[in-house]
């Protein structure tokens, strides 16, 4: 890297100005350096924790933005971290590379190539590292480590300004310390940066400071707790407890003592006084997941307790008050229940005073990729299995299959994609790779519309069958047939089937038994 090439790198310092989303001022930043340096690709991680997320990547596979790296599986990573300035590997260095068959460049293992990294501060306090690799192992002999510390100051500026670019748009501190603790948490982050998450994500900042009920709608397996989790997270109450309470899950004669308690006595089996979940959110966040299934007995009690904020638990008569706020969940389409007269429309109405809709995994485009990636990198950490990878076979095919499942059928896919790529496989080797026979995306039956029931349709036999059918035979391989669809829908849950199919749910326990379903 010449002086004069630091030109470029400098227009992006005056381009600071503009207007743009964080990703994309890092994208550009990454851009621009692999313009004035002879590199394959290069990465922008930030310290969280004790991992390094990616927040650019730029000659990586997009999956890699999915990722998230531990440190302390991550020898190279942490090496370059602790140390202030430039780090070089050695074409031969034994340590693992972590973006081993990340690189667009090629398909297939690395085994020898140039990478160096820096660490990247802001105020004396570690911020994360730049990364750069090439796959000529002599790329880099003509860099000179001043001009990399040089390029170091640059992107700490690049990084400075934009965090305070996006400090000056967030409307409150409390709300900025909240959002760095949400997205600390691996397992509370919501992953995507297509269109639709990220209004999404707008939606969930603007409602999240408020104490308004939030309707959660949504297909099966899109995340819909994780969005509710965000919500309390960066809400005013992010201190106080969030309950949860799934209602698909309560025989109907235990709901009102879950919701609103019990006293000793109350009734058969209640042994002690017990708090309902109402009291324990108190000052916290109550979140009611497949709303849409409770009782209707039930749902006048819920109503006044939301309107009066007091509830009594059962067997007293006394009142208690408390402060709670409401986030409820359904895949069902609750305006129809409504309809149908299965749900009251004021409890819908005082439950969806702001509705947030999850987006299907159909509507993300590229967001499955970095979802596959993060699911990949959960698998190889538990697995102790020293890399994973998608083959472009496998990127077309999760880009391609329609997602009934949604994101929760991705990361089962992914998983079992990883048991079958390392079974037989000697487990010294230094990648295993999917690929889209081992996703085995054709053997899932994919529903062209996953809210509607698909039942096959057999055309009308031309010839008598050899074997014929009594009536109650065809009727009864229908009712299979049926059945196993509607479970199949439901994950398995009888209730719910038997709810959908209109049968009371003793009848069906009884009917899938004489159909050995």
């Amino acid at each position: 890297m010449t002086t004069g090439k630091s030109y470029p790198l400098l227009g992006v310092i005056t381009d600071l100005a503009r207007d743009m989303p964080p990703a994309e001022r890092f994208g550009q930043l990454l851009a621009t350096i692999r313009q004035v340096l002879p590199c394959d690709a290069c990465a922008l991680l930030q310290l969280r924790g004790d991992e390094l997320i990616p927040m650019a990547v730029d000659g990586l596979s997009i999956d890699t933005l999915g990722r998230h790296f531990v440190i302390e599986d991550h020898p190279r990573l942490a090496r370059i971290l602790l140390n202030p300035e430039p780090v070089r590997f050695a074409a031969d260095s034994p340590l693992p590379d972590p973006y081993d068959g990340l690189l667009h460049a090629v398909e297939g293992d690395l085994h020898v190539h140039d990478c160096l990294g820096i660490a990247l501060y802001l105020q004396g306090v570690p911020w994360g590292v730049l990364t750069l690799d090439a796959l000529n192992a002599n790329a880099f002999d003509r860099v000179d480590p001043g001009q990399l510390r040089y390029l170091a100051r640059l992107s700490e500026a690049v990084i400075r300004v934009t965090e305070l670019t996006s400090q000056l748009q967030s409307r409150t501190e409390h709300h900025q310390a909240m959002t760095r603790a949400l997205v600390a948490d691996g397992q509370q982050e919501l992953i995507g940066r297509s269109r639709a998450m990220t209004q999404l994500q707008q939606e969930i900042d603007m409602v999240a400071r408020s104490d308004l009920a939030v309707l959660i709608t949504g297909e099966t397996g899109v995340g819909k707790e994780l969005v509710a989790r965000r919500v309390h997270a960066l809400s005013n109450r992010a201190q106080a407890p969030l309950i949860y309470l799934n209602c698909a899950a309560l025989p109907e004669n235990l709901v009102e003592s879950e919701l609103f308690g019990h006293t000793r006595g109350a009734f058969s089996g209640a042994m002690q006084s017990r708090l309902g979940k109402f009291e324990l959110a108190h000052g916290g966040t109550l979140f009611l997941d497949e709303v849409g299934e409770l009782p209707l007995t039930v749902q006048p009690k819920l109503l006044r307790a939301l309107q009066s904020g007091e509830v009594q638990r059962l067997g007293s008569d006394s009142h208690h008050q408390v402060d709670v706020r409401i986030i409820a969940a359904s895949n069902r389409d609750l305006q129809r229940e409504v309809a149908e007269g299965r749900f009251r429309a004021d409890l819908y109405h005082r439950l969806g005073v702001y509705p947030i809709a999850v987006p299907n995994l159909r509507e993300r485009h590229k967001d499955v990729l970095l979802l596959a990636g993060h699911f990949l990198e959960q698998n190889r950490r538990r697995l102790g299995l020293r890399g994973l990878r998608l083959d472009a076979s496998a990127r077309e095919a999760l880009l391609t299959y329609p997602w009934p499942g949604n994101v929760r059928e991705l990361e089962h896919l992914i998983s079992r994609a990883v048991l079958k790529a390392q079974t037989g496989q000697d487990g010294s080797r230094r990648l295993l790779t999917l690929t889209a026979g081992l996703l085995d995306l054709q053997g899932i039956p994919a529903l062209a519309r996953p809210d509607k029931l698909v039942m096959p349709v057999h055309p009308p036999a031309t010839e008598q069958p050899a074997d014929e059918q009594t009536l109650r035979e065809a009727t009864d391989e229908f009712q299979v047939q049926l059945i196993r669809h509607t479970l199949a829908r439901y994950d398995n849950n009888q209730s719910r089937a038997a709810q959908a199919l209109g049968i009371d749910r003793g009848n069906f326990s009884r009917l899938i038994k004489r159909l050995g379903v």
